[in-house]
């Protein structure tokens, strides 16, 4: 397999970036390059969030990111699991990057170099191995403290966290085969519910204990209270609760039920169940699919009016329109999802995604 490299600009750098892609054009039988993938946004942490998407879940082998300085793209894709991204304004750091550091990301400033020095510039990153020994073993520890989730924010504030965990990729990669059976579906998706459950409660309010062992009394600590709600939307979401309840088993389950209307792909309610005190509750609501964000939209709304305050939305497929809908709307609600897609086609649907979910998980089509 050929090299791909994912490239990407913000409004500072079209004309470096026409001269990397012409480079790379250039150069691609020399270095093996079999395709490169370009973004583009006057928003510079969304062209580098998508290419160091690209580079930590493999769909591309390296990132080339240009704006300003290099310095704010460097820093937004460093952000996210498995990048290391260096500013290279030089082609002595390109190199260096690579020999000491494995860079599969590298930063250019369109204010701060010429374009006649970006192929420089490239060409030695592209050429330069890494040395491996004393370096992968400093490499090794910063990895340890890599988290598993990457987060990004919209208006300045981290509200959509994608989990980067290799069992929720291998899981959702299996969910996706069309060939997948609706027994192995319905696991798939608890099991992916409960992996991402554990980190979305990382900071749940923990009370001290004393607890007698075998030999010793010794302190430990239990979750304050049973201060959780997890809400499905059916019918969908229902898939997700039992994977929740499998560690949390003394969470309340509330359900709304919503259906989307063909024509229109608005939301149609048609029950409401909460628990009484959900006003008290940290709320998690459950949908295996943002997509149009019309019935996660609905649903919050539903939540609001009977006093939820803390509200989550849990997903495990989301486009990229409904997070925008969805922020819009309630843009005090967080957004997790196992993984974040291209876009809908003209149905409503996501792509690639996995269809209808709810059709999957109880086998009606």
């Amino acid at each position: 397999m050929g090299l791909k490299i994912a490239v990407g600009c913000d409004h500072t750098g079209r004309e470096h970036l026409d001269t990397v892609k012409k480079y790379l054009s250039e150069v691609s039988l020399n270095f093996g390059i079999e395709e490169v993938v370009e973004f583009h946004d006057e928003d510079y942490p969304k062209v580098a969030l998508k290419v160091a998407e690209a580079v930590s879940l493999q769909t591309a082998d390296r990132g080339i990111l240009i704006c300003g300085t290099g310095m704010g793209m460097c820093l937004a894709a460093n952000k996210v699991k498995g990048v290391r991204s260096a500013v290279c304004n030089a082609p002595e750091l390109a190199a260096i990057s690579r020999k000491h550091n494995d860079s599969n990301i590298i930063a250019l400033g369109a204010r701060l170099i010429p374009a006649s020095l970006v192929p420089q510039i490239i060409e030695e990153w592209l050429k330069t191995d890494f040395e491996g020994g004393r370096h992968a073993v400093r490499l090794n520890k910063i990895a340890a403290e890599e988290t598993n989730l990457f987060s990004f924010s919209l208006r300045g504030r981290e509200r959509v966290t994608i989990f980067n965990h290799p069992l929720v990729q291998h899981k959702v990669a299996m969910i996706r085969d069309k060939n997948t059976s609706v027994k192995d579906f319905r696991d798939l998706i608890k099991e992916i519910a409960g992996l991402m459950v554990y980190e979305i409660t990382r900071n749940l309010q923990t009370i001290p204990i004393k607890v007698e062992t075998p030999l010793a009394v010794t302190d430990a600590v239990a979750c304050e209270g049973r201060t959780l709600a997890i809400i499905p939307i059916l019918r969908a979401g229902i898939g997700m609760v039992d994977g929740i309840l499998q560690l949390i088993p003394n969470a309340k389950v509330g359900h709304i039920g919503l259906y989307r209307d063909p024509e229109t792909l608005n939301p149609v309610e048609y029950y409401c169940k909460l628990p009484t005190d959900i006003n008290e509750r940290e709320i998690l609501i459950l949908d295996p699919m943002l997509a149009t964000g019309g019935s996660a939209i609905a649903g919050i709304e539903l939540i609001k009016k009977h006093g939820g305050q803390k509200i989550s939305f849990v997903c495990i497929i989301a486009a990229p329109e409904g997070i925008k809908k969805m922020h819009d709307a309630h843009p005090d609600v967080p957004i997790y999802a196992a993984a974040l897609d291209s876009h809908l086609n003209d149905h409503g649907y996501i792509v690639p995604g996995l269809g209808d979910a709810g059709d999957r998980l109880f086998g009606t089509k």
